[in-house]
């Protein structure tokens, strides 16, 4: 004889939870990514014009 059970799980998922740790770490990546832009920016500026041109050009642009 055998004997049918069932059984039922039910699963709560956190939805503003999983939004919000998505969310983080999507704008986590997007600073990582402007950060390395900025610098690669930068390094070049800092070989094509030299280091004091940029350092002069960056005072001026405060300045005025």
């Amino acid at each position: 004889m055998t004997t049918n059970t069932n059984t039922t799980t039910r699963t709560q998922v956190e939805a503003g939870y999983e939004t919000s740790k998505f969310a983080l770490g999507a704008g986590m990546t997007m600073a990582a990514l402007v950060g390395i832009w900025g610098f690669a920016c930068l390094a070049t500026a800092m070989v094509s014009m030299g280091p004091l041109s940029v350092v002069k050009g960056y005072l001026t642009a405060v300045i005025g």
